[in-house]
């Protein structure tokens, strides 16, 4: 088959399935029932909303089997076009099926190394956020390092050396959270590195590749990258890797300021921080 990329793949994707659910009779309730897929998530397909995902595409051609695999086809297709635009992207379906990582963030400890303690002190720090909405965000947060790290993985981590200074939530948290790190960086396959506060063109964005996808994080969004983008991010990940303290030199250095966190004095000062003064 062959994509219509004179218009907006993800809304065409969502108008193609809109049809054949509207031509059957089917509300969202039915369109759900038999896909299996949520309501809310169909919706948001058919408007143009959220990307849809591989299972999207196989429900679909369940369901509509005169389509004759177009759904799947379709998918397929857009994801082998570099130029796709990153919104039709699905980045959870990547990351999960992804068996090697290069992970960098700068300013903060990356979210698939926060601490349960860590990652509430900095979402509260949004603003106009609500208890429930940090216990939903902190709840997907864990799950989501939950799914990579009891998989199979091979991950480069690049953490940035300021946010080892930088006070979240409290000293005995800061003190808790470099423990965690030290931790991740003894399992195996994964190797964890501190980037010093030094110039880099990575300093302005965070980024993640998972095998042939990635994901660059900037303040107001997110978008997933395939092709080209892939490559030139992996040799930025390469170029952070050789600014980097060694491995044991990394570990060693965390260790240094877990302890000084510990007697509740920030590294950067030593003095008592404001959580604990």
């Amino acid at each position: 088959m062959t994509v219509n990329r004179d218009s907006n793949p993800a809304k065409h994707f969502g108008r193609q399935m809109k049809k054949e659910r509207l031509a059957r009779g089917w509300t969202l309730r039915d369109f759900a029932a038999r896909t299996g897929i949520s309501i809310g998530y169909l919706s948001d397909v058919e408007n143009g909303k959220r990307p849809p995902t591989e299972k999207v595409a196989i429900a679909c051609d369940a369901v509509f089997p005169e389509r004759r695999g177009y759904f799947a086809d379709y998918y397929e297709e857009l994801n082998t076009w570099s130029e796709v635009p990153p919104a039709f992207k699905d980045w959870r379906e990547r990351e999960d099926r992804a068996t090697r990582f290069h992970v960098w963030e700068p300013g903060i400890v990356s979210g698939f190394l926060q601490t349960e303690d860590y990652a509430r002190a900095l979402l509260e720090t949004y603003p106009g956020v609500t208890p429930e909405i940090v216990n939903i965000r902190l709840n997907d947060r864990m799950e989501r390092q939950q799914r990579l790290f009891d998989r199979n993985v091979r991950a480069w981590f690049i953490v940035d050396e300021l946010a080892m200074y930088r006070c979240v939530g409290s000293a005995a948290i800061m003190a808790t959270q470099l423990g965690h790190l030290r931790g991740v960086a003894a399992m195996p396959d994964i190797t964890l590195q501190l980037l010093p506060p030094i110039a880099h063109p990575a300093g302005a964005s965070g980024f993640i590749v998972a095998g042939d996808s990635a994901y660059a994080e900037h303040v107001a969004a997110g978008s997933v990258y395939t092709g080209e983008a892939v490559t030139a991010l992996e040799r930025l990940a390469d170029t952070l890797r050789d600014e980097c303290r060694s491995a044991s030199e990394s570990t060693a250095l965390i260790q240094k300021l877990e302890g000084s966190w510990a007697t509740g004095a920030s590294p950067l000062t030593a003095t008592p921080t404001a959580a604990t003064a």
